[in-house]
C-alpha cells in the first residue's frame, strides 16, 4: 500500500510588495549564491580577480535562466507564437532544466572571452556548481508539487494536488542523483582528468542517470518520438558519451600547466554597480514558479488573491521538464 504521503506545502513563500516569493525560485536563487561563492573560493586557484567573480556570476544567471526559458519556448513555440507577450513572462511558470545546462555553458562561453581564460577548464570549475544548482531546482520542483512520476503503491508515493493516485516523487529522485554527482566530480578531480574532463563525467552522469528516472515519469508531450526530456536526456548521453572518449587522448593538467593558465590577478575589489547587478540576478529568481504551471491564478487563487496574472496573460504553456 502507498504510504500516508499527502503533498500539502504551500510552494508560495510569501509576498513581499505584492510579489509572490516561491520556494521554487528560491531553490535557483540559493543554487546560484552557491556558485558565486564556489568561485569566491577557488578565485585565487583560477586567478580570478573579485570583481571577475562578480562577472561571471552575472553571466552565469542570466545564461542559466535565458537557456532554461530558451528552451521551454523552443518545445511549445506553437503556444509562444500566438502569445509572444508570454515569453519573458517568467513569474508565470516554465524553465526547463536542460535548457539550464546550456544557457550555463553559454554564459561561461561568454566570460572566457571577455576575460581570456581558458575554456575547458573554466567549464571543468563549472561541473560541481551546475550540479547543486540542478539539485537544489528539484527540491523546488517538488515543493511546488508540479512535476510527477507514474502511480505506484510504493510506501513512499506521494499523492500530488494536481494528479490522481499515488504517484513516483520523481523530482526528488531526479534531485538526490544530482547532489550524488557532486562527490564523484570531486573524487575525479583529485585523481586528476584532462582539461574539460569533469564537464563530460557531468554531462554524462546527469544526463545518463536520469534517464533510467524518466521511465518512471508522466511528460504532457513529445520531441522526436521521445518524451521531451528524455529525448534530451539522449543526445546530451551521447555527446558526453563521445567527448568523454575524445578528451581522454588530452593529456592530464599537471599544477605548473594550471599556474600557467590561470596566471595570478591582482585582486580587485567589485564596483558598486557589480555588487548590485550580482544581487539582482540572484533575487530574480525568487518570482519564479515551478515549470509546467499551466494556470497559477486558478490553482493558487484561493489561498493567495493578489495572484491576478490571468487578469492580463493567457493561461501559460503546459511544458514540463
Amino acid at each position: 500500500m502507498p504510504g500516508p504521503w499527502v503533498h500539502r506545502i504551500d510552494p508560495v513563500i510569501g509576498t513581499v510588495l505584492g510579489v509572490h516569493i516561491w520556494w521554487y525560485g528560491l531553490s535557483y536563487t540559493l543554487g546560484l549564491l552557491n556558485a558565486h561563492l564556489y568561485f569566491m573560493r577557488r578565485r585565487r586557484a583560477l586567478g580570478l580577480s573579485i570583481g571577475s567573480v562578480y562577472r561571471l556570476t552575472v553571466l552565469l544567471s542570466l545564461g542559466v535562466l535565458a537557456g532554461g526559458r530558451a528552451l521551454v519556448v523552443f518545445y511549445e513555440r506553437e503556444y509562444f507564437l500566438e502569445h509572444p507577450a508570454m515569453v519573458p513572462a517568467v513569474w508565470m511558470g516554465g524553465m526547463a532544466t536542460h535548457g539550464l545546462i546550456l544557457g550555463g555553458l553559454a554564459g561561461v562561453i561568454a566570460f572566457c572571452l571577455i576575460e581570456h581564460k581558458p575554456f575547458l577548464l573554466m567549464i571543468d570549475e563549472l561541473a560541481v556548481p551546475a550540479a547543486l544548482i540542478l539539485g537544489f531546482g528539484r527540491l523546488g520542483n517538488f515543493i511546488d508539487g508540479q512535476i510527477v512520476g507514474a502511480v505506484t503503491d510504493v510506501s513512499w508515493a506521494v499523492k500530488f494536488p494536481d494528479a490522481d493516485g499515488f504517484r513516483h516523487p520523481v523530482v526528488l529522485y531526479d534531485g538526490i542523483k544530482n547532489l550524488l554527482i557532486v562527490p564523484l566530480l570531486l573524487w575525479a578531480r583529485r585523481l586528476g582528468v584532462p582539461p574539460g574532463g569533469l564537464a563530460v563525467r557531468f554531462v554524462v552522469l546527469y544526463a545518463g542517470l536520469r534517464v533510467p528516472i524518466d521511465l518512471l515519469r508522466e511528460y504532457p508531450s513529445t520531441w522526436l518520438g521521445l518524451p521531451q526530456g528524455q529525448a534530451m536526456n539522449v543526445i546530451l548521453t551521447l555527446i558526453g558519451a563521445l567527448l568523454w572518449l575524445r578528451n581522454r587522448r588530452r593529456r592530464t593538467l599537471t599544477p605548473e600547466m594550471r599556474a600557467e593558465a590561470f596566471p595570478r590577478e591582482v585582486p580587485a575589489s567589485p564596483r558598486w554597480w557589480q555588487r548590485a547587478l550580482v544581487a539582482g540576478v540572484l533575487l530574480f529568481p525568487l518570482i519564479i514558479p515551478s515549470d509546467g504551471v499551466r494556470d497559477v491564478p486558478a490553482r493558487y487563487g484561493a489561498r493567495h488573491p493578489g495572484l491576478s496574472y490571468s487578469a492580463v496573460y493567457p493561461p501559460v504553456s503546459e511544458h514540463q521538464d
